[in-house]
C-alpha cells in the first residue's frame, strides 16, 4: 500500500450516518500535526482507531428518538414519562458538547365516546335528512323552514309525493292556525312552483291535495281561494309583464305554465258534489293566450306554443261544450303571426307544427270503425302486421305491392292452413284435419316453389364446388 493510503479498519472514523463530518472542535482536540499512534500518518494529520475514538468519547452523537405521543396499551402515563426522562445523556468528560434536550410530549386522554350524542355547532340547523320530516314542525325553528324543506325535498325526489303528502298535510293542520300562516304557505308554494324548473306540475298537484285536506278556513278564505287570489295578482299585470324586460317575461312565462298545470290538476267540487275544473282558470288562460299573441316576441310565442301543447285539447273540448269557437280564433292569430310578425324562422316553424297538431285533433286517435272495416285508404297501419313473402328470385313483396296482390293472397291462404301447428312442430288442439293426414299430398309441391327449390340447390352446389 502506498504511503498516502489509510491503514484503518473499514468504517473507522465514520458515524452511522454515512460519512457525517465531525464537529470543528473535535478536529482541534485531535491535533492535526503528526503524532504517534497505531494509525498511519498523512499530511493532514493522524486519526486514532475506532476503539480509541470511543474511549475518548468522540463517537458521532445522534439525536435521541422522540418519545411517542400516545401511551402504548398497558403502560401508565407516569412510567412512560419516567422512561422518556431517563434517556442516556452525553459523556461527562466532554464538557464542550451541548446537552441534548429531552422534551416529553404531553399525553392527551380523549374523553370522546362512540355512545356520545350527536354534536351540532352553534347556529347550525339540520336539514330534513337529519331532523326527518316525520318529526313535523317540532324539528324546525319556524313553519317557513319546515315548508321550504319539504318543497326542496319534493323537488329532489318527486316520487315521494304519494307517500309523504298525507303526513305533510296533517302537520300543517296542526301548525297553520292563523290567516298569516296560511297566506305564507300559499306564497311559499307559489314561489317554488314558478321559480324552480319543472316544479310547476308537482306544485299544482300539491295545491290540489292541500285544497281538499287542509281544515283551516279563516275569514280571508281557504287555501284554494287564497291561491287563486295570488294568481290573480299576476294576471292583472299580464300586459306589462309581456312587454317587460327579459327577466319580467321569464317570470310571466313561468306563471302562465303554472296556471296551465293548475287548470289540469286543480279539482273543484260542483253543486252536485262532482269534481270539475276551475272555470275561472279556463277564462284566464284564454286571456293569457291573447296577451302572448298580441306581443309576438319569440319568447312570448314559445310560451304560447307550450301552453297550447299542454292544454290545447282540454281547452278546445271545454269551449266546444259551451258552443265557443275560441280555438279557431287562436289558430287564426297563429296564422297571422306567421305571415306578418318578425319572429324567427324556428318560431314560425313551431307555430306551423302546432297548427298541424291541432288539425290532427291534438294527436288523439278515435277508433270509429272495427278492424274488418279498415281499408288501406282509411287506415295507415293497414299493412303493418302483414307477413312478407319472397319470389323465386328472392325479391320481397307484401300486401301493399300492387303487382303481387293476387299471389300474396294465394300464399296467405295457404299459410292459414297451418295455423294449428306451432313453429316447433307441436300439434295444437283441433289438429286432425284430413288435409294433414293425407300422406300422398306430403310429396306434392307447388310448381313455382319446386322450381325455386331446385334453383336453390343448384346455386348451393355451385358455391360448394368453388
Amino acid at each position: 500500500m502506498s504511503d498516502n493510503g489509510f491503514d484503518r479498519a473499514p468504517g473507522a472514523g465514520r458515524g452511522r450516518g454515512g460519512g457525517a463530518p465531525l464537529a470543528p472542535e473535535s478536529g482541534a482536540r485531535l491535533g492535526m500535526s503528526g503524532g504517534g499512534g497505531s494509525g498511519s500518518t498523512t499530511s493532514s494529520g493522524s486519526f486514532g482507531g475506532p476503539a480509541q475514538l470511543l474511549k475518548q468519547g468522540f463517537a458521532h452523537h445522534q439525536e435521541p428518538l422522540r418519545p411517542p405521543k400516545t401511551v402504548p396499551p398497558g403502560t401508565s402515563v407516569a412510567a412512560e414519562q419516567t422512561k422518556a426522562t431517563t434517556l442516556p445523556e452525553k459523556n461527562s468528560s466532554n464538557s464542550s458538547m451541548a446537552k441534548p434536550q429531552v422534551v416529553v410530549a404531553p399525553v392527551v386522554i380523549s374523553k370522546l365516546s362512540v355512545n356520545a350524542p350527536e354534536f351540532y355547532p352553534s347556529g347550525y340547523t339540520p336539514n330534513h335528512k337529519e331532523t326527518s320530516l316525520e318529526d313535523g314542525c317540532d324539528g324546525f325553528p319556524t313553519l317557513t323552514e319546515y315548508v321550504q324543506d319539504f318543497l326542496n325535498h319534493l323537488a329532489e325526489q318527486p316520487a315521494c309525493f304519494e307517500t309523504e303528502r298525507a303526513h305533510f298535510s296533517e302537520t300543517l293542520n296542526g301548525c297553520v292556525t292563523t290567516d298569516e300562516a296560511l297566506q305564507e304557505l300559499v306564497e311559499l308554494i307559489y314561489q317554488q312552483a314558478t321559480s324552480v324548473p319543472n316544479f310547476s306540475y308537482m306544485g299544482a298537484r300539491l295545491c290540489n291535495y292541500l285544497s281538499h285536506h287542509l281544515t283551516i278556513n279563516p275569514q280571508s278564505g281557504n287555501f284554494r281561494q287564497l291561491l287563486l287570489h295570488r294568481c290573480r295578482k299576476e294576471y292583472e299585470n299580464r300586459d306589462e309583464a309581456a312587454k317587460g324586460d327579459e327577466a319580467a317575461r321569464k317570470r310571466f312565462h313561468a306563471y302562465v305554465l303554472f296556471l296551465a298545470e293548475l287548470y289540469l290538476n286543480l279539482e273543484v267540487k260542483g253543486t252536485k258534489g262532482q269534481l270539475t275544473r276551475a272555470e275561472i282558470l279556463q277564462t284566464g288562460l284564454h286571456d293569457l293566450l291573447n296577451t302572448l299573441f298580441s306581443n309576438p316576441m319569440d319568447s312570448n310565442l314559445i310560451c304560447a306554443v307550450k301552453l297550447l301543447k299542454l292544454t290545447g285539447s282540454v281547452l278546445e273540448d271545454a269551449w266546444k261544450e259551451k258552443g265557443k269557437t275560441y280555438m279557431d280564433d287562436v289558430i287564426q292569430k297563429i296564422e297571422n303571426v306567421v305571415l306578418d310578425a318578425n319572429c324567427s324562422r324556428d318560431v314560425k316553424h313551431m307555430l306551423l307544427k302546432l297548427v298541424e297538431l291541432r288539425s290532427s285533433n291534438w294527436g288523439r286517435v278515435h277508433i270509429s270503425s272495427t278492424y274488418r272495416e279498415a281499408t288501406p285508404e282509411n287506415d295507415p297501419n293497414y299493412f303493418m302486421n302483414e307477413p312478407t313473402f319472397y319470389t323465386s328470385e328472392g325479391v320481397p313483396f307484401t300486401a301493399a305491392d300492387p303487382d303481387y296482390q293476387e299471389k300474396y293472397q294465394e300464399l296467405l291462404d295457404r299459410q292459414d292452413l297451418f295455423h294449428e301447428y306451432e313453429e316447433n312442430g307441436t300439434v295444437l288442439p283441433g289438429a286432425g284435419d284430413p288435409y294433414f293426414d293425407d300422406d300422398d299430398d306430403d310429396d306434392e309441391m307447388d310448381p313455382e316453389i319446386e322450381e325455386a327449390y331446385e334453383k336453390f340447390c343448384l346455386e348451393s352446389e355451385c358455391k360448394r364446388k368453388q
